[in-house]
């Protein structure tokens, strides 16, 4: 139940600057998931992180290791939503159980590529991007080149905006997700 003070909007109660940016996503997923139905009330938000999302999705990071970053924001951000989406997404692209099992709990993974990506995401976040040498030169060490450390950047970037507008919105989990559900660890 999101909160209160927020409208899940329908294309007939939406802004009208939302409107084409919610049809694209029906059309798209054959449903508007409530997620986007909450930020439709600022359709600016809306649009801003669909085309974010979009533009991250056309880097040089594999589909695997985009939901690395993307997981790795959205546990540490604590929002269930994305984290059941983004598993999902991962289970679609036929990722290991072991790998999404660590990724949900924000524990090693088992690939030491894709560990080294996930531990430089963590050390972005933790240090606001001025990430210190030794963890810059693990993440090149393990295999990635210096523009992936900028689009784990923007990666950072696209989610903390879903994230928080989740975790502001209260969005709902989506009925096709609930077999994906997570609460972040006590």
């Amino acid at each position: 139940m999101s909160r209160p003070v927020f409208t899940a909007h329908t294309p007939d109660t939406a802004p009208a600057a939302a409107r084409p940016t919610m049809a694209t996503v029906h059309r798209k997923l054959g449903h508007l998931p409530g997620a986007v139905a909450l930020m439709a009330e600022s359709p600016e938000l809306l649009k801003g992180f669909l085309t974010a999302n979009a533009v991250f999705e056309s880097t040089d990071l594999d589909p695997v290791a985009r939901e690395v970053v993307v997981l790795t924001v959205a546990t540490r951000n604590e929002c269930h939503l994305c984290v059941a989406m983004h598993t999902a997404t991962l289970t679609r692209h036929g990722a290991a159980p072991e790998l999404i099992e660590a990724l949900r709990a924000g524990a090693a993974l088992p690939d030491p590529r894709l560990e080294a990506l996930r531990r430089f995401t963590v050390a972005v976040l933790d240090h606001r991007g001025a990430v210190p040498d030794g963890d810059l030169d693990a993440f090149l060490a393990g295999g990635w080149q210096p523009r992936h450390a900028l689009d784990v950047v923007l990666g950072v970037g696209t989610y903390t905006i879903s994230t928080f507008a989740n975790r502001l919105t209260d969005a709902p989990l989506d009925p096709p997700l609930a077999a994906y559900a997570w609460s972040p660890a006590s």
